[in-house]
């Protein structure tokens, strides 16, 4: 399983790493071939977060078998998801990607699913946005995960209890469970499958 995260310029720090770190833990538990990699758009050494974290890039995006889209900057003036929604280039990426591909997006990161046509009803978003998402006619859930074909989760932190849902999709309860045990994580149950 090939795992990618796209990174760009005002993404939320825990929007990206915590789903790494969940996913990474379970290749390597579940001994899955495959690879959890942080990309961008363009070819570029780093980007810089929301909070100032400098985060090298392994590549372009490409074409995994999961592509994870953080949040970060929807109502901040600057470098975020309100500057590449407005750009247009990464939803009209994502948009193009394979069908086989599938999407998880974390906090605002549903923004850009949305722009890019990728919702067939239900999902979910930060508080901050909700309402946008639901002018782009996406109907909001009340949930901290929502499966409705593409994965999104509400806020920052509910971008772990994605992960950890992907992870028991992917690889089964078992590995989920080592992976908590392993990140002294308390799992949440407040995944609304569409």
């Amino acid at each position: 399983m090939d795992v990618e995260i796209l990174l760009y310029d005002g993404f939320d720090e825990l929007d990206a790493v915590g789903p790494y770190e969940v996913l990474a833990n379970a290749l390597e538990y579940a001994d899955e071939e495959g690879s959890v990699r942080m990309v961008t758009l363009d070819a570029r050494d780093f980007v810089t977060a929301s909070h100032g974290l400098r985060a090298g890039s392994d590549g372009e995006l490409g074409e995994p078998d999961l592509l994870v889209v953080p949040g970060g900057g929807w109502s901040d003036p600057g470098p975020g998801v309100r500057a590449e929604y407005d750009d247009g280039r990464i939803p009209d990426r994502l948009a193009a990607l394979p069908e086989a591909t599938n999407v998880a997006t974390v906090c605002t990161g549903a923004m850009l699913a949305a722009k890019a046509g990728l919702f067939r009803e239900k999902g979910t978003t930060h508080a901050v946005a909700r309402d946008d998402l639901a002018a782009s006619g996406v109907e909001v859930a009340d949930a901290r995960v929502v499966d409705d074909g593409v994965v999104s989760a509400a806020g920052v932190t509910s971008g772990l209890d994605a992960g950890f849902y992907l992870v028991e999709r992917a690889f089964g309860s078992e590995i989920r469970d080592r992976v908590a045990r392993e990140m002294e994580y308390e799992l949440r149950d407040d995944v609304l499958v569409v």
